[in-house]
């Protein structure tokens, strides 16, 4: 098979192609009374070169970064990026969604409990139920790895605790990380792959998120859609696939995961945590069918109807809607000294929506600093930038009647904080979250957009909160940015605070503590089976 006839068979289409003219002599030769008359004719007919697909140059690249090229800053960030990743999912392994999708798995692989009732993730079978070389959290499940990257991730997500960056899209690359996690385990890989293959699933992901003109989210689309691009890569190197394999990883993925922006509009439900993960668990199924030769579009990204194509019918204020190509793979990072971007990604000190953050904080410092009761307030107007307004105080949002509304209420957040003093996963369970004592509270909140903070967006997250009270006096408090931002972020300590408080109770402080040692030494770990086993409850 030629090389050209190998790259359409590879991506299922003729490859994207810039076309040249090629002139063309030829003579014709024409008889008239008796007369041979021969002319000479030029003419010009295009031919076709391959371009160079934006899907080859990041296989490229990722197949050809080592560990040896990766920073010490970088390494540190991915261990401390982990740290918080699994906390979250040991406090997301309570959540009801957690536990319907366990539940599900296990009845697919054929397991029964006793009496027919599902013990929970908290309530653990033995490791050895279920067949497969790859580990859920908490309840020590054993699938294979495709599955358990969807289970881990979506713990990881289920509490909308894990962290967060936002440029042009937003997105919590940690969705991701749990498929180069569940693979490392099932191929008996080291640390040091992970870390890797985590640092890998950052850049392209927050890569992604920046490219858009405008992002996605603009016009309709949920940030799912560009992970199902980053997840495969990440999961592809651990696979130590080839940069063809790469290619059609890539284009496996992103074929079938699109996501529309329903998911996070509106009344919220169980699935606004789920399509992320999803994207994850696609990343690993494609790698491992890339691996067996299954192929994929490699204009997936940058040709013919691929992404940048079909986005780009898309008129948004009056111009069709475009992404940076150039800026996906400008400067990708290649050794110790070069800047990764999971340096830029920030982690979440509330349970909340990322654009929550700046506001929640002023509220909380305007009521300690002026000593502000609940009782006392006539009205709290929040200032925010437009898709704050638009994602977190539409009028679904002041009645929210589930933990995953409530969450990306920015009244009901603003409410509970000022009642309660603080906003922790207890304030977001079913029977606070339905406390209609808290609606006349909400009512007293005013979301509105503030231009000027969307000029300084996504540099600053800036928001202003003013406190009116009962006596007429007015306190306001301005945050451009909020705490777990790379500009003010959580060490090691404080992650530690947040992975004992969602953990404690799952899995017990003391082997809290054992996980926290394991996890900031994973570059020394040959193999993965001991922290797995510190995250199954016992």
């Amino acid at each position: 098979m030629s090389k050209e006839k190998s790259a359409e068979w590879r991506g299922g289409h003729e490859p994207f192609r810039q076309t040249r003219q090629l002139s063309i002599c030829f003579s014709v030769i024409r008889v008239f009374g008796g007369h041979i008359l021969i002319e000479e004719t030029r003419m010009s007919l295009p031919t076709t070169e391959s371009k160079h697909l934006l899907s080859h140059t990041i296989a490229e690249w990722a197949c050809g970064l080592k560990y040896k090229d990766l920073s010490p800053e970088a390494i540190q960030a991915a261990k401390l990026f982990w740290f918080d990743s699994i906390g979250c999912a040991l406090g997301g392994s309570q959540q009801e969604d957690a536990k319907i999708l366990l539940k599900h798995y296990r009845a697919m692989a054929g397991e029964t409990v006793a009496g027919g009732a599902d013990p929970g993730p908290a309530s653990p079978m033995p490791a050895t139920r279920g067949k497969g070389n790859a580990t859920a959290f908490v309840s020590g499940f054993k699938t294979n790895p495709v599955d358990a990257a969807f289970l881990n991730g979506h713990m990881i997500r289920a509490m909308d605790y894990n962290d967060i960056y936002w440029k042009a899209d937003p997105c919590h690359p940690s969705d991701l990380i749990a498929a180069p996690l569940a693979l490392c385990e099932s191929e008996g890989l080291s640390g040091k792959d992970l870390i890797l293959a985590t640092i890998i699933a950052y850049e392209i992901e927050m890569r992604l998120c920046e490219i858009g003109r405008p992002g996605v989210r603009e016009y309709g689309w949920h940030h799912a859609t560009l992970s199902a691009f980053a997840a495969p890569i990440a999961a592809g190197r651990v696979l130590n696939l080839t940069p063809e394999q790469m290619v059609c990883a890539i284009g496996i993925s992103a074929s079938r995961t699109f996501c529309p922006g329903a998911v996070t509009a509106g009344k919220l439900t169980n699935i606004k945590n789920t399509v992320d993960p999803w994207a994850g668990r696609m990343g690993a199924e494609s790698a491992l069918l890339a691996r067996e030769g299954f192929s994929g579009p490699e204009h997936i990204i940058d040709g013919k109807e691929g992404l940048f194509a079909v986005f780009g019918h898309v008129q948004y204020k009056g111009q069709p809607a475009s992404f940076d190509g150039e800026g996906l793979v400008k400067d990708l990072p290649a050794s110790p000294k070069s800047h990764y971007r999971i340096l830029d990604c920030g982690m979440k000190s509330f349970p909340i929506e990322a654009l929550s953050h700046a506001p929640l904080t002023a509220m909380m410092k305007t009521v300690n600093e002026n000593n502000i009761k609940a009782d006392n307030v006539k009205e709290i107007k929040v200032e925010v930038i437009a898709r704050a307004a638009d994602i977190l105080g539409d009028p679904h949002k002041y009645r929210p009647d589930s933990k995953e509304t409530a969450d990306h209420s920015l009244p009901y957040c603003m409410a509970v904080g000022l009642v309660d003093g603080m906003v922790t996963p207890l304030q977001f369970k079913e029977e606070r979250v339905l406390d209609k004592s808290l609606i006349p509270i909400m009512d007293k909140i005013k979301v509105v957009a503030n231009e000027e903070f969307e000029a300084l967006f996504p540099k600053f997250q800036p928001s202003r909160v003013t406190i009116t009270t009962n006596d007429g006096k007015s306190h306001s408090t301005r945050v451009d940015v909020p705490k777990g931002d790379p500009r003010d972020p959580m060490i090691e300590e404080e992650i530690a605070v947040k992975f004992i408080a969602l953990g404690g109770d799952v899995i017990g402080k003391e082997q809290c503590e054992k996980l926290q040692k394991c996890i900031m030494n994973l570059d020394s770990a040959d193999k993965l089976d001991e922290l797995l086993a510190l995250t199954i409850a016992r």
